[in-house]
């Protein structure tokens, strides 16, 4: 799933493209909205708020996308060949004179008042790429259930919005710890670490289009992430996967067992490409 940086990118993209421009085209290719048509208003703004997009439009309405595993916004230039998937997996095309923007394959895509936009994303916590950063209340968020493990934590949008799997394991390993060890086990100078943390690496990350977190310029991008079985770049050991999840959504979750300090379950396969590419 794409997370906070490369959803941030896509809304760059939106705006760059759409933004202060008339649209003369409007095609929705969902049911609920086949007959809806936004031609002859302009776009007001691409906003991302966590793994969601929010594009608003003259009218008080914002059309409301969530990306999840498949979905994808491209932008063609006038005349340019549609090159993001067949016909059928495009949901909605919205286009300028110069400009359009295709959604294909998105799983979440709903026309809203403008007004209403909390009634989708109010629930997410401070979001990490937002105007609306806290990281008192992030960390607050994080630590108010002791029990839970940390990885499940990390992911929980309504802690915190923009952290997804990868962030996860990299966050784990330089904190040191497993992504299965409770909350409340953190040492409290980790804890306190993980909302500045969070945001730096989404920051560097949210321009780049190859996600690192390591650091230097040679090397894996990196430090855990899709790497098992092949050696830690800090200590050598076999970088290891396993699942963590609540057993109806489970994901690959990685972890150096020199590195990191606390509870893990049996490693499993060897799972991994390496060099991550972002999506969207």
């Amino acid at each position: 799933m794409p997370e906070g940086d490369t959803v941030w990118q896509a809304a760059k993209r939106l705006h760059d493209a759409l933004a202060g421009k008339v649209l003369i085209r409007s095609d929705f290719r969902v049911p609920k909205y086949a007959l809806t048509d936004l031609t002859g208003r302009a776009v007001l703004d691409v906003t991302p708020r966590g793994k969601h997009l929010l594009t608003r439009v003259e009218g008080g309405l914002t059309v409301h996308s969530h990306l999840q595993m498949e979905g994808s916004w491209k932008v063609y230039a006038e005349g340019q060949r549609w090159s993001g998937g067949p016909a059928h997996q495009i949901r909605v095309v919205l286009g300028t004179a110069d400009r359009t923007a295709v959604g294909y394959r998105l799983p979440v895509l709903e026309l809203l008042r403008t007004t209403d936009e909390q009634r989708a994303v109010g629930h997410l916590g401070p979001d990490l790429l937002g105007p609306d950063w806290d990281p008192d209340r992030a960390l607050a968020n994080l630590l108010q259930d002791p029990a839970r493990p940390l990885g499940e934590a990390l992911l929980d949008q309504r802690n915190l919005a923009g952290i997804g799997n990868v962030y996860k394991s990299e966050l784990c390993f330089l904190l040191g710890v497993t992504p299965w060890l409770p909350v409340g086990r953190l040492p409290a100078a980790h804890a306190a670490r993980i909302p500045a943390l969070a945001h730096r690496l989404l920051a560097a990350n949210r321009d780049r289009p190859v996600r690192r977190t390591t650091g230097g310029h040679r090397g894996p991008d990196l430090f855990v992430y899709g790497r098992a079985p092949r050696p830690c770049p800090r200590c050598g050991t076999p970088v290891r996967v396993a699942d963590q999840g609540d057993g109806s959504r489970e994901r690959p979750t990685y972890w150096c067992p020199a590195c990191q300090a606390g509870p893990a379950p049996q490693p499993h396969g060897t799972a991994g490409t390496g060099r991550h590419h972002k999506r969207g």
